[in-house]
């Protein structure tokens, strides 16, 4: 039967809404739900039974799709909570790393804790940038040598570095460290500084330094000794073997003024003063070596020559007069007959020798022994080694002293010129 409420067009059942816009299903429809409403009422009248198997089906059919549609929806709105957990985690993890990477950058490049206290380091020569960024850490001066080294990379540094004992403080900037190794600021070492006198002996050396420059007197001339331990000069490997030779590096330490590091050895002090010969040598004339071995003379024999002009010559210009008078003895086989070789023979120089003196025994003594002695008998000068290499031609085989304060001399070529200039010079002698 037709109910009030209900739409025209469809039927209503206690199960749900269903609308149908057919209508000549309408009645057909209609028709049914009447028959099975007919049938219920005549059931609820009876009282209880059994839904059919269609009902049963319907009323479960409809329990199992509800959840169902519940599930579905939940499930598309729990995807993007999760997604968007999982990027918050992501990124999270990302700003940890990040920041973490950060500060071990800036803690690793920051200064460390400044302090008053300097501190010195030494850098070698040719020490790569690695190697110095050690021995800062090492030092307390960078927190990171890994971080240091990486940094001077960057920065282009660190192939200016300049060898040297550095003093730096805590608590620098890595630019101001840099700054210095780049300038070669370096801490100025405790020196020692001595002068050696032309004229010289290894004796008279060793005395001096012993009282200027602390340096063990018995050491310095012990070694002197040992020229085959010794490398600051090629030509000491030249040096005669014989036993004959008092100092064998007599003449082989050049007169000058030295400055050493404090503490430097009897040994370091040789070898600097040889390397000075070598140096000086070669401000000669290019042609020197040839000059000599024409002259048919070694360097041992050119630095005796020229040991004996230092000892008696005092003004430049007379040297190269000297040396031609030994020249022209030697090549007359005549004793060079030079006050100055019996001089380096007595333990203390004397004003004016005795004739006692002249026959001391000894193959230094030119008064008994023709030609050359042994070796040098003092350190001559670059001025005396430079008359010995080139004579000045002459005549003269004699030269004495004028006494007249001038430290010149009188030469003559005959020995009865020679005893007349004797005379004049004591003539001279001021009273």
């Amino acid at each position: 039967m037709d109910r009030d409420d209900e739409p025209t067009s469809g039927w209503k059942s206690i199960y749900g809404n269903k609308v149908t816009g057919d209508e000549d299903n309408s009645k057909g429809t209609n028709e049914t739900a009447a028959s099975t409403e007919t049938s219920r009422l005549s059931s609820y009248a009876n009282g209880p039974a059994s839904p059919t198997r269609n009902e049963a089906a319907s009323v479960h059919s409809t329990k199992q799709e509800t959840p169902r549609a519940t599930t579905v929806s939940s499930d598309r709105r729990r995807k993007p909570r999760v997604l968007l957990w999982s990027f918050l985690i992501a990124l999270g993890m990302v700003l940890s790393v990040t920041g973490g990477l950060l500060f071990y950058l800036w803690n690793g490049l920051r200064p460390p804790a400044a302090s008053s206290t300097p501190v010195q380091i030494t850098i070698s020569s040719g020490m790569r940038a690695q190697k110095v960024a050690d021995v800062l850490e090492q030092s307390g001066l960078i927190r990171s040598a890994f971080l240091f080294s990486g940094w001077l990379k960057i920065e282009g540094e660190g192939s200016r570095f300049q060898a040297g004992v550095y003093e730096l403080t805590p608590g620098m900037t890595r630019e101001q460290i840099v700054a210095k190794l780049n300038n070669g600021d370096i801490v100025a070492a405790a020196t020692i500084r001595f002068t050696i006198p032309e004229g010289f002996t290894v004796q008279q050396m060793a005395a001096r330094l012993s009282e200027t420059a602390g340096v063990d007197k018995a050491k310095f001339l012990e070694v002197a000794g040992k020229p085959e331990l010794l490398t600051g000069s090629m030509w000491t490997k030249t040096l005669p073997t014989d036993n004959s030779l008092r100092f064998p590096l007599e003449g082989y330490l050049f007169p000058e003024t030295y400055e050493m590091k404090r503490g430097s050895t009897e040994a370091d002090i040789i070898n600097r003063m040889l390397a000075e010969l070598d140096h000086k040598l070669d401000q000669l004339p290019e042609d020197w070596q040839s000059t000599l071995e024409e002259r048919g003379l070694t360097v041992h024999q050119l630095l005796t020559i020229a040991s004996l002009v230092e000892r008696e010559v005092v003004v430049d210009d007379e040297r190269p007069i000297v040396s031609g008078v030994i020249q022209n003895r030697l090549k007359e086989k005549m004793p060079l007959q030079i006050d100055a070789t019996i001089q380096y023979l007595l333990d203390k120089q004397k004003e004016r020798l005795l004739e006692e003196d002249l026959k001391v025994e000894s193959p230094y003594n030119t008064y008994l022994n023709a030609g050359l002695p042994p070796g040098p008998i003092a350190t001559p000068s670059l001025k005396s080694i430079e008359a010995a290499l080139y004579p000045e031609e002459s005549d003269y085989f004699y030269y004495v002293t004028k006494k007249d304060g001038t430290n010149t001399h009188l030469f003559a070529v005959t020995y009865k010129q020679h005893q007349k200039n004797i005379q004049l010079s004591e003539k001279n002698v001021k009273k």
